[in-house]
């Protein structure tokens, strides 16, 4: 103490007067629950711009010598990344200067019932130990993200007739697996979430940071297209979405503003 977030205060000279949260040991959701607060305090302070910056740094808080006790440590090495990510959130953006990408419509938090051990990190002399439960979470995604996304979109009228491919994806990738979870349970078309595969394949799961990495490849993706030097998607609506510990899901309801 004290924490990071004073240290990033003082890097960028901001007033003393600034308002500080910090949110630790998310995981996994951390990204999406940070900007979820950040939506509540824009919404409820007139004006007010709220930089969220997530960062996570695996390869000093997790790394030690191998323990045949918990092998799924030496599974987080080779998985995990470090990474720092920044997002600007606002209402009422002022136009010109101002060019917000997407709309935050709604933002909501689940937890799924009896999962509480499943993914777990607790703090030791030796760092961050995890158990990781590589091959039950993917499953578990399975049989509960549809019902999830469903509760989440259905105030908003969202997918009718077009399905789970009329939205653009914004996931945070978490593994391959887990990945084809939803590929499979949403029947995904080809491509829709290549922007989370990429940067898992890039960079690694970078825990809370991920999804914002993730959310920066589909915007750069979007404008490629409207610039007519891509493929990217084209879809007015999408998802946000990050699972960790809890087990707890974070949705994000996006909607693109160009």
């Amino acid at each position: 103490m004290p924490g990071v977030d004073v240290r990033v205060a003082s890097l960028l000279g901001l007033s003393p007067t600034v308002r500080r949260t910090m949110i630790y040991f998310q995981a996994c959701t951390g990204g999406a629950a940070a900007l979820r607060v950040a939506k509540d305090a824009a919404e409820n302070n007139r004006g007010a711009r709220v930089l969220v910056v997530c960062a996570d740094a695996l390869s000093a808080m997790a790394f030690h010598a191998p323990d045949e006790a918990r092998p799924e440590g030496s599974l987080a090495h080779a998985v995990f990344g470090d990474g720092a990510g920044a997002v600007v959130v606002g209402a009422d953006p002022r136009q010109p200067a101002e060019r917000p990408a997407f709309e935050m419509v709604s933002a909501s938090q689940t937890t799924i019932p009896g999962t509480e051990r499943l993914v777990t990190g607790e703090l030791g002399a030796a760092g961050v130990g995890y158990s990781l439960a590589p091959l039950e979470v993917p499953v578990l995604v399975g049989e509960n993200i549809e019902r999830v996304l469903a509760a989440a979109v259905a105030p908003l009228g969202l997918v009718a007739s077009g399905g789970w491919n009329s939205l653009f994806w914004v996931v945070h990738p978490g593994s391959p697996l887990i990945m084809d979870s939803y590929e499979k349970v949403l029947r995904l078309e080809p491509g829709k979430l290549a922007a989370s595969r990429r940067v898992l394949s890039e960079y690694g799961n970078m825990i809370g940071p991920t999804v914002i990495f993730v959310l920066d490849e589909v915007v750069r993706r979007r404008r490629r297209r409207l610039d007519g030097e891509g493929e990217g998607e084209g879809c007015e609506w999408g998802l946000l979405v990050g699972l960790g510990p809890g087990f707890t899901a974070e949705v994000i309801v996006l909607r693109a503003c160009e």
